[in-house]
C-alpha cells in the first residue's frame, strides 16, 4: 500500500533523486517494494545512496554492485553495536581497489580461487602484501554475508577461504620493542593529539584503532568514588572483547582532564582536532599515524646533530607492547597484563611481551677444573 503512495513528482526543488522523498525532517527512499529507509538530512549523502538503490550505472548483481550494499550493511551493523567504526572504516578504503579489480560485469559466482590468489600475488608484487591481505579479508567477509542472506542464487563457497587453497601473503610479527630514549625524543617533537595518543596507548595498553580513537566523555564513569576509564574492548581473534575498568594514575587522570576540557561536549572524541576550522573533529587513524611518522623524522634529525643513531621507524601499536612489555620487566603479574591487553588466553600474553624482549644472555663462567 505504501508504494502506491509514491507518484511521480510534478516539481523538484530540493533536486532529490528518483523514489527520495522528505518526510518528517529527514530524507527517506522508497523501495520497490513499499518499504521507506530512512537516508538522514545529508542531501547528498541520501542522493549518493538512492543512486546506488536506483542502479544508474547498470551495474546491479556484479561484485562491485554487491560491494557497496555489503558497505550498506556494514553500515547499519555499526548502528546496531555489533561492529566496530574502525572496521568500517577500513572496509570503506579496502573495497574501492576490490571494485576496480572484479570490476563489472564480474558476478560474485565468476569469481574463483585463482582469482583470488592472482591478487594478492598482484598487491605483493607492487610492494603492499599485508594491505592485500586485508582487501582479501574485506573481499572474504562479502562473499559469506552473501551466502549467509542468500542474495546471489547459486553462491555456495566463499573462495577466499583457505579450505579453496587460498595462501595470504607472509607478514612478519610485530618485534618492535620502543625504548625510553627512543619514546622521550618522539615525545617531544610531536604535536597535541599524538603525544595524548601515545600516552594513551603506552598506559592503558589499548587498541589505538578500535578502542582510544573512538573514547569520549562517555568512556569516564565513577567507580567506588573514584573516576575511572571504561573501555568496551573491540572483539577481534584472541581476545575477550569484555568491558575493563581501568583506575586512572595522576599523570593520566591530568591527560584526560585536558582532553575533554573546561565544557565537556558529549560525544565529542577525546582524541581530536583542537583549534582551526576542523577544531573537534575526529582523526582517522590513518591521519595519526602520519604524524608520528612525522614526528619521529623531527626526532631524528635532532639525533643526527647529536650524533645518534637515528630511530627506526614504529606505530601506536609498538607502544601498547612497550608498555606491557615494561610492565613485566618491572614485575607487574602477568595476570594483570593480561586484563589490559583483553587477551583470552595468559599464553597469548606471554608471547606478546616475549617477542619484543630478549635479554642479552650471560656466557658460563664457571671454572674449569685443570
Amino acid at each position: 500500500m505504501a508504494s502506491a503512495m509514491v507518484g511521480r513528482r510534478k516539481d523538484n526543488p530540493l533536486g532529490l533523486e528518483p523514489r527520495v522523498y522528505a518526510k518528517h525532517g529527514a530524507l527517506h527512499y522508497v523501495h520497490r517494494d513499499g518499504r521507506w529507509e530512512k537516508l538522514g538530512t545529508d542531501k547528498e549523502k541520501a542522493n549518493e545512496r538512492a543512486r546506488l538503490y536506483n542502479d544508474t550505472q547498470g551495474i546491479y548483481g556484479t561484485v562491485a554492485y554487491w560491494l557497496d550494499m555489503f558497505i550498506v550493511d556494514c553500515e547499519a551493523r555499526v548502528k546496531a553495536k555489533t561492529l566496530a567504526q574502525r572496521t568500517l572504516d577500513d572496509y570503506k578504503i579496502d573495497v574501492e581497489p576490490l571494485k576496480l579489480y572484479f570490476a563489472p560485469p564480474m558476478l560474485p559466482t565468476d569469481i574463483e580461487p585463482h582469482h583470488v590468489q592472482d591478487y594478492l600475488a598482484i598487491g605483493a608484487t607492487a610492494g603492499h602484501p599485508v594491505r592485500a591481505n586485508r582487501q582479501k579479508s574485506c573481499l572474504s567477509s562479502c562473499m559469506s554475508w552473501l551466502i549467509r542472506s542468500g542474495h546471489v542464487d547459486g553462491l555456495l563457497i566463499n573462495p577466499c577461504l583457505r579450505a579453496s587453497g587460498i595462501k595470504r601473503n607472509p607478514e612478519s610479527k610485530r618485534e618492535r620493542y620502543v625504548t625510553h630514549d627512543e619514546y622521550r625524543d618522539v615525545h617531544a617533537e610531536a604535536p597535541d593529539q599524538v603525544r595524548a595518543m601515545m600516552d594513551l596507548t603506552y598506559r592503558t595498553l589499548q587498541r589505538p584503532e578500535s578502542d582510544i580513537l573512538g573514547w569520549t566523555v562517555a568512556n569516564l564513569a565513577k567507580k567506588d568514588g573514584k573516576r575511572i576509564l571504561r573501555v568496551n574492548q573491540a572483539k577481534v581473534k584472541g581476545t575477550t572483547g569484555n568491558v575493563v575498568d581501568i583506575a586512572l594514575s595522576p599523570d593520566l587522570d591530568a591527560l584526560l582532564t585536558r582532553l575533554i576540557g573546561e565544557i565537556p561536549k558529549i560525544g565529542r572524541r577525546l582524541i581530536c582536532a583542537s583549534r582551526g576550522k576542523y577544531a573537534g573533529k575526529p582523526y582517522t587513524y590513518d591521519g595519526l599515524s602520519a604524524m608520528l611518522k612525522r614526528a619521529i623524522k623531527k626526532a631524528n634529525v635532532e639525533r643526527t646533530k647529536k650524533g645518534i643513531e637515528a630511530i627506526p621507524s614504529f606505530g601506536f601499536r609498538d607502544l601498547k607492547g612497550k608498555g606491557a612489555t615494561d610492565m613485566w620487566l618491572a614485575g607487574e603479574p602477568i595476570e594483570k597484563i593480561q586484563l589490559l591487553c583483553g587477551h583470552e588466553d595468559k599464553t597469548t600474553t606471554e608471547m606478546y611481551i616475549k617477542q619484543r624482549w630478549r635479554e642479552t644472555a650471560a656466557p658460563n663462567m664457571v671454572e674449569m677444573a685443570v
